[in-house]
């Protein structure tokens, strides 16, 4: 879960990515960073935080020239420390060398100890860096030829973008798991991960790349792009999680538009699991789409009875005298005159650990809600990600310990219902096939070996905080 924007052959190319890393920021909070390329040398700033902390106004004057690329991280492989943030920049035989990448890479351990026996010295923990290794290792006269062949040789889930000096370079792996888009801000070619990037650059979304496709831009406009395609053609595995939670509902994703899909999921979630009630109430903001999607399709009325503090960051200090609650409610606030004596269907999208749900729903009754009905935008998700969706392992999961009414029980909550895969695949457009559905699942389409799950033992998955 991170989030990826570059540009080529603009004037103020760093100042407008730092503007479409802002747009993605809901994608990463760990950590941001942007390379630029002047003409002459990369120039790279990192930092650990919000993009917004990370770059002022001298900071982005250290970063001159026409193509730029910055990222915003989420870690799902390697630790969250400076060393692993992103642009990872490097000097080949090819020249200067910056990449970013969104997704997971399966069969990083296996590569990287292939590498480390064969000489290699590896910089940083990241699944990322083995493909800078393996371009490094097969240098040809076009970089792309050289990026390419690196490519071929990973397996898992990438939108990657690589800025050379003599081009900026998008990628995305052949199974399509995680969005990357072609845009135009200025007349000049740029990719976010998502559409909502080209809309704060008063761009365009020209269109989706393609699953195994790469583009290539150097220096020129939008009409003069290259594109190519990898030599793995695999089913489209797209993750339709997108559409349940990360990408912003101003986006289009995969086709669709983020917010009309959550509109549907929640229309189909009130025919598939009505309740006996009175409002209903989103979890802010994942929830809010798929609320208004309830409550227009079961006619009860929406009312905005949880509020969302927008400023707190990801660490704070907790009082030393316990306050019930105090994780939860540092988030979240319940409106009480909203709320009291009402029976409440309470719309969120899904449920991880179990213990933030329960936490909200003793929050609402505590409030004086009468009754507390959880409706829930997305199957019970029972299966880890091994493809760029920072998961708690299988035993953490409380869906893969619990049934629903065991799952309810365990949040207090008078009732429980999920939506049906069934019906989270028809709000979305394409064959139900074309959508990665892994997390409810299990059915892995990208093959995960018993290496492949011992990709924590390197690169260490981060699972405290949150549910």
């Amino acid at each position: 879960m991170c989030g990826i924007f570059g540009i080529d052959g603009c004037d103020d190319a760093a100042n407008l990515t730092y503007l479409g890393l802002y747009a993605l920021q809901h994608r990463g909070q760990e950590s941001a960073g942007i390379v630029s390329w002047d003409g002459a040398q990369l120039h790279a700033e990192r930092g650990m935080g919000h993009v917004s902390d990370v770059f002022r106004e001298k900071t982005l004057a250290r970063l001159p020239g026409r193509r730029a690329l910055g990222h915003t991280r989420y870690s799902t492989a390697g630790t969250s420390v400076i060393a692993n943030a992103q642009p990872i920049v490097v000097k080949t035989s090819m020249g200067p060398l910056a990449l970013v990448h969104n997704g997971n890479l399966t069969n990083a351990v296996e590569i990287r100890r292939r590498l480390e026996h064969e000489g290699s010295i590896f910089q940083t923990t990241s699944d990322t860096e083995v493909i800078l290794h393996l371009m490094a290792r097969q240098p040809r006269e076009d970089i792309a030829d050289s990026f390419m062949l690196a490519l071929e040789q990973v397996r898992g889930a990438y939108s990657l973008l690589l800025i050379t000096d003599r081009a900026l370079i998008a990628a995305r792996d052949p199974y399509g798991f995680r969005p990357l888009a072609l845009g135009e801000a200025g007349g000049c070619p740029c990719f976010a991960s998502e559409s909502c990037a080209f809309d704060l650059l008063e761009g365009t979304l020209v269109r989706e790349l393609e699953p195994g496709e790469v583009v290539v831009s150097r220096g020129g406009g939008i009409g003069e792009v290259e594109s190519f395609r990898l030599s793995q053609k695999p089913e489209p595995t797209r993750c339709v999680f997108e559409h349940v939670y990360f990408a912003r509902p101003d986006s289009r994703v995969f086709g669709d538009s983020v917010a009309q899909s959550r509109l549907a999921m929640g229309a189909r979630l009130a025919r598939e699991a009505p309740a006996d009630a009175d409002i209903v109430v989103p979890v802010p903001d994942s929830g809010l789409f798929a609320a208004l999607g309830y409550s227009q399709e079961s006619g009860l009325p929406l009312e905005f009875g949880l509020i969302r503090n927008h400023y707190v960051g990801r660490t704070f200090i907790e009082p030393k005298q316990s306050i019930r609650h105090f994780g939860v409610k540092v988030k979240l606030n319940p409106v009480k005159e909203l709320i009291r004596g009402k029976r409440v269907v309470l719309v969120d999208d899904s449920i991880v650990r179990g213990t933030t749900s329960r936490k909200i729903v003793r929050m609402m009754k505590d409030a004086g809600a009468a009754e507390v009905h959880l409706r829930i935008s997305a199957p019970p998700t029972a299966w880890p990600c091994h493809y760029g969706i920072d998961t708690p392992t299988r035993d953490e999961l409380i869906a893969a310990n619990q049934d629903v009414e065991g799952i309810r029980r365990f949040v207090e909550a008078d009732t429980l219902a999920y939506l049906s895969l069934d019906g989270l695949l028809a709000s979305v457009s394409g064959p139900r096939e074309s959508y990665c559905t892994a997390c409810w699942t299990g059915d892995y389409r990208v093959p995960i070996t018993a290496e492949d799950r011992r990709q924590a033992e390197l690169f260490p998955i981060r699972v405290e905080g949150g549910e």
